[in-house]
């Protein structure tokens, strides 16, 4: 089990939909810079993108366990 999946298993159900709002803003700006090639690092792309599936695979978690 990933250390940062476990960090995630305790937080509350509502700071995690928080914190996914925050990395899907941050990706749709990483994507705008993308486009308008002004993205030096390219791999946080994938960082967030995994970020955000991480956070919402632990929400399905929670909510299954309801």
């Amino acid at each position: 089990m990933s250390s940062q999946a476990a960090a995630l298993r305790e937080l509350p159900l509502i700071e995690l939909q928080k914190q996914v709002a925050g990395k899907r803003q941050e990706l749709m700006n990483l994507r705008f810079q993308l486009a308008t090639r002004k993205l030096s690092n390219y791999t946080l792309l994938r960082s967030v993108r995994r970020e955000v599936a991480r956070l919402l695979t632990v929400i399905a978690e929670a909510e299954r366990n309801k």
